[in-house]
């Protein structure tokens, strides 16, 4: 999934692309409005993160156009704390509202929450239990390691994209693992061996990618 993360303070937007990358998502930076608009008017944006004070075009009135035109959902940053500013976020239609200073996981977790509207998805034959961290064939639970139930949610987060040995290794097991990309080799072939060949397609080369339509 794509998120939009708009602040004017740079070391905040690291920290928090290396947190969201690391859950899987792809990830836009934006230093001001103006910038953060650019980006949404052309991707698809899945969660916008607006700081509410930002140069060019505030994030008040960013949330205002995206909702003006789009079902994208918005989660509002300020360092306010007047409970009439967060009406007013939630009035323009902000979906949430989170104070700063703020630890980048609660941030994460509310972010999460947003997008997770279905905690069950579907690809073939194959169901995958985001709530209870599981994948299940023809209901029959597939004793998913955690290491290949973050691969598939992974491959669904980027469901579309191929994502490459060395960017698998970083989301799924860390910036600091040193170990051999083939690590991610054999991690599929065994998530293979339990779900069927026909979910996760191999592009020679490049890396993995999970092209299958999602059934509701």
């Amino acid at each position: 999934m794509n998120v939009l993360i708009a602040d004017d303070e740079k070391d905040m937007l690291k920290i928090l692309k290396v947190y969201f990358e690391r859950e899987g998502f792809h990830v836009f930076l934006a230093e001001d409005g103006e910038e953060a608009l650019t980006i949404i008017y052309n991707n698809k944006i899945n969660l916008a993160i607006l700081d509410w004070m930002m140069p060019e075009i505030s994030g008040l009135k960013v949330c205002k156009e995206i909702k003006s035109k789009s079902d994208t959902k918005v989660l509002m940053l300020t360092a306010k704390s007047d409970n009439e500013d967060e009406l007013e976020a939630l009035i323009i239609g902000a979906d949430d509202y989170v104070r700063k200073p703020f630890h980048p996981g609660i941030l994460l977790a509310r972010a999460k929450k947003l997008l997770r509207k279905e905690k069950i998805v579907h690809i073939k034959d194959i169901k995958v239990d985001f709530e209870a961290k599981k994948l299940y064939k023809y209901d029959m639970d597939l004793n998913a390691t955690k290491t290949e139930f973050e691969l598939i949610s992974c491959l669904l987060n980027h469901k579309g994209s191929i994502l490459t040995r060395k960017k698998l290794l970083d989301i799924v097991w860390g910036f600091d693992y040193f170990g051999e990309e083939r690590t991610v080799d054999t991690h599929i072939r065994r998530l293979r061996e339990k779900i069927g060949e026909g979910v996760i397609k191999t592009h020679r080369g490049l890396g993995y990618s999970l092209e299958e339509e999602e059934n509701e």
